[in-house]
């Protein structure tokens, strides 16, 4: 699974790359972010109801009420940041998002955690000719968060589809990568068929990326 990635695309790159109008970028001023966590803030393509593409932010990771254990008491729900490619369809937490609510999360890299003590992160990217190298994640998302109280209730979220490991991953995380889309592939995962955008769901081809570093 992915709990770290970065975003560290200027905005007129954001809008020329993923083709989004001036007028559909609700970002505002977007700084580049070297690190994005779970229930952090990022920018996101969705499809306006027209079928325009527009920039916004969303949080990172579907909310879930949580109780302690130990009191029975509400605590800080759980951020579901990535969505199994297999339960996409079944899972009641995802498959509504999947049939209605695609996305593309734009991105220049992401990281894997690799051993304890010490836990080493490992950024990939993506081969491309600019530096950075923007691409973007499968990703669905919704507004309203059920069951949670308070601000967290009304977020935007969204969340990022993982399927099996390619070979180049495999050795930091031998069983889950994101899903990385081709540039030519953004339309259809938008605003294609269900058995069409379902299609699009397999492990990037590891000789088109690269280990970024290792922290």
């Amino acid at each position: 699974m992915c709990n770290k990635y970065a975003n560290s695309l200027n905005q007129n790159l954001m809008r020329e790359y993923f083709r989004v109008m001036r007028e559909h970028d609700r970002l505002g001023n977007a700084e580049p972010l070297p690190a994005i966590w779970p229930k952090y803030e990022a920018p996101v393509v969705r499809l306006t109801p027209e079928g325009d593409r527009e920039l916004v932010r969303m949080h990172w990771g579907f909310l879930t009420p949580q109780v302690s254990k130990k009191t029975g008491k509400p605590i800080k729900p759980a951020a579901w940041n990535n969505a199994r490619d297999d339960k996409l369809r079944s899972a009641p937490l995802w498959k509504d998002s999947f049939r209605q609510r695609r996305c593309l999360i734009p991105a220049s890299a992401f990281c894997e955690t690799k051993g304890r003590n010490p836990a080493v992160d490992v950024w990939f990217g993506v081969v491309q000719e600019r530096n950075p190298s923007p691409f973007a994640f499968a990703g669905i998302w919704r507004q309203g968060q059920p069951g949670i109280n308070g601000e967290d209730g009304d977020w935007l979220t969204h969340t990022m589809v993982t399927t099996v490991a390619n070979d180049l991953v495999k050795p930091v995380h031998p069983l889950r990568m994101p899903v990385i889309l081709d540039p030519e592939d953004y339309e259809t995962w938008l605003a294609g068929g269900d058995d069409a955008a379902f299609a699009l769901l397999k492990p990037y081809p590891p000789d088109r990326m690269f280990v970024l570093k290792g922290d």
